[in-house]
């Protein structure tokens, strides 16, 4: 693909993706051996389906279920044996994540379209050093362009080219579509097996009561990892006078030394915020909120750290 010229903040292209995967030791998305992250919890849950590999035959011991004898080795050699199983590490991760013109805003560090980038390449590339196949569903307003899950760092690729060409081509004058989240979810439980890991990456203020269903059917039989991503002015306005928009032909003015009126702005910023919150919460899930006011790397370590459990004196 052929990249546009470098804009840093508002458009990422595969280049920049790809150098994500430099920075993927900076924060512990997953476990390794010698340390547990608090997202290890979604590679060893609850077992949905098919989770458990062979890995060999032993000498039965007392206190060993005996479901798991295997009778030929018993016959053979005459002495009880019994099979032992390792938890499935491997798995697929899907990574759902937007790309429409709600996200291309920002008046932080970047825009949330590049924030949205930039996380789904780092989860990408951390997954892929953990092993699991990889693949994911880039969504907007007319198309969704998905890569089927593999253990391959070409399966990845594929993924960021979607991912970078999408932002490439967003636009402000673009509308965005509002059942487009719900469509991608749609799909999610339409091709992923139970098990697989899921990470959405998508506007705070996509999440209604049909995306919301659509999460809560998922969750039935994947485990989910929550990102919504958000602006400061999506929850407070500034006291800045008059302020115009105009979209389309439609215009808008807000007085925005109104009190009431930013009061009334904090409180759907905040609402949206525990809707979130509410779902996580009911679901079992983590929830990792995004914020294009800092960097990305710093927040998911910040984010970790408060999900790490405590140790107890």
């Amino acid at each position: 693909m052929h990249a546009l010229p470098t804009q840093p903040g508002i458009r990422v292209n595969l280049a920049e993706l790809i150098e994500m995967r430099h920075r993927v030791r900076e924060v512990q998305l997953f476990s390794t051996p010698a340390r547990r992250s608090p997202l290890i919890g979604l590679h060893h849950s609850k077992l949905r389906g098919r989770g458990v590999d062979f890995d060999q035959v032993r000498v039965y011991q007392a206190g060993d279920d005996v479901r798991t004898i295997d009778w030929r080795v018993t016959a053979r050699t005459q002495e009880p044996h019994t099979k032992l199983f390792h938890e499935e590490r491997e798995r697929p991760t899907y990574i759902l994540v937007e790309q429409s013109p709600r996200l291309f805003f920002g008046s932080g560090l970047m825009f949330k379209s590049v924030l949205a980038a930039q996380a789904a390449s780092l989860i990408g590339w951390a997954a892929l050093e953990h092993n699991d196949r990889i693949g994911g569903l880039v969504f907007g307003n007319h198309a969704q362009h998905e890569i089927k899950p593999r253990r391959s760092k070409q399966s990845l690729l594929q993924l960021l080219n979607r991912l970078a060409l999408a932002n490439q081509a967003l636009s402000r004058d673009a509308q965005s579509l509002a059942d487009s989240f719900t469509l991608a979810l749609r799909r999610a439980r339409e091709v992923l097996r139970p098990g697989s890991l899921v990470i959405v990456l998508c506007d705070e203020r996509t999440l209604d009561d049909s995306s919301e269903q659509q999460l809560q059917l998922l969750a039935r039989h994947t485990d989910l990892l929550l990102l919504p991503l958000s602006d400061p002015l999506d929850h407070a306005l500034p006291a800045a006078g008059l302020l115009r928009f105009a979209e389309r032909g439609a215009q808008l003015e807000l007085d925005t030394h109104n009190p009431e009126l930013r009061q009334a702005y904090r409180a759907q910023g905040q609402a949206r915020a525990d809707r979130w919150q509410r779902l996580a919460q009911k679901l079992g899930v983590p929830l990792l909120p995004l914020s294009t006011q800092a960097e990305l790397i710093e927040q998911l370590r910040d984010q970790l750290n408060a999900q790490r459990p405590r140790k107890q004196p």
